[in-house]
């Protein structure tokens, strides 16, 4: 596989510079790739706790979650000081608590926001909830899908539509991987739901003996990252592959291609083995890099990047992207390698810029004193 070379010029010390910029505030240190496009690091928001995702309203406003349960807004680039909401419910325990955030694509019409989240009817389990939201205020609220395995880690959860409107979610094991196999049990699983929470009635095991009517895809450890390809409507997936305990060696991040009534191996398979009725990923990440997202880039303000993959790593400290034709890699770089820490949500704007959160506050990363933040990448003149 090609690797693409990408050499990163900061002009000033991070030290002194990005990691101390202000919110709404452009950093100094420009960066080049081996093209000669340069780009700048801007500050949006800092002094966050653990921001999981973020959804852009059709105005144009920003909403985004914090672990601990709170849903918050940026206008204008600026960070309101109040959350919008407050999840009552939500359970914060290890990785999980709140976690996704998506608004209907279908907003403007019926103001529906979901949040995917851990809840406390005994802290073990995760459910999508959605709600009406008018007039800067959260209310109607209605469980599209809940009692959803979780734990402390491997709660997957992403809630995000397709290219079909239906809503796709993605759980984790719940560190008991053998659910990932176990279609009565929807651990480890990619769902499909209509946007009421009933069941579509072309999912793969609608009326099949054995299988809950909501799976979509089986085998799956803990997929974070959710995504479609413009033009082939193909849903791609980062999942976090295993750690030491679990028997199957340290690393093994996948990024797959999630395509109906398929198994993506959890845990019969890891990395690139192959098993009959099973499918290998596309891309593996050993060392681990522990992705937690995914997006597509088709934004004007990076021509270069069009059409690519884009995804944050947790453990890498960076952004991933990949380059892609249909289903083929074509390669691969590594953006801010160590330059901002830990990366969770990566995302492109309304506005074309491509959006990023660390994750340096929630207790495996090395917080400074502004962490967390909400940053974004922008051409540099």
């Amino acid at each position: 596989m090609q690797q693409f070379a990408f050499t990163l010029i900061c002009i000033a010390a991070w030290a002194t510079g990005c990691a101390k910029t202000a919110p709404g505030v452009e950093s100094k240190d420009v960066f080049t790739t081996s093209n000669a496009a340069r780009f700048r690091v801007e500050t949006i928001a800092s002094g966050l706790e653990v921001p999981w995702a973020f959804a852009w309203l059709p105005t144009g406003e920003m909403l985004f979650t914090e672990r601990p349960g709170r849903v918050r807004m940026i206008v204008g680039n600026k960070l309101l000081p109040d959350p919008v909401f407050k999840v009552p419910d939500v359970e914060p325990s290890g990785e999980s608590g709140l976690m996704d955030i998506s608004v209907h694509p279908n907003f403007t019409t019926n103001n529906f926001v979901y949040l995917g989240y851990s809840y406390n009817s005994d802290g073990k389990h995760v459910k999508v909830v959605r709600y009406r939201f008018v007039n800067g205020a959260f209310t109607e609220p209605k469980a599209i899908v809940e009692n959803i395995p979780g734990a402390p880690n491997h709660s997957g959860m992403r809630a995000r539509f397709g290219p079909d409107l239906k809503l796709y979610v993605t759980t984790g094991d719940s560190t008991d991987w053998k659910l990932a196999q176990d279609n009565n049990s929807l651990a480890g699983k990619t769902l499909r739901l209509n946007d009421d929470g009933t069941i579509p009635r072309d999912n793969p095991f609608v009326g099949k003996a054995g299988y809950r009517p909501e799976i979509w895809s089986t085998g799956h450890r803990n997929a974070q990252g959710l995504t479609w390809q413009r033009g082939t409507s193909l849903m791609f997936q980062t999942e976090h592959g295993p750690t030491g305990f679990e028997g199957k060696g340290d690393g093994a991040d996948e990024v797959n291609i999630v395509e109906k009534g398929k198994n993506y191996g959890w845990p019969e398979i890891v990395r690139k083995e192959t098993r009959p009725g099973m499918v290998t990923p596309i891309l593996e990440y050993t060392p681990a890099c522990a992705p937690a997202s995914a997006t597509f880039y088709y934004g004007s303000m990076f021509p270069d990047l069009n059409g690519n993959l884009l995804f944050g790593c947790l453990r890498g400290i960076r952004i991933v992207r990949v380059v892609m034709s249909g289903r083929t890699v074509l390669g691969q770089e590594n953006l801010l390698e160590g330059k901002v820490g830990r990366i969770r949500e990566v995302a492109e704007g309304p506005d074309g810029f491509i959006y990023f959160s660390t994750s340096n506050r929630d207790g495996r990363g090395k917080a400074a004193i502004d962490d967390d933040k909400i940053m974004r990448l922008v051409p540099s003149e």
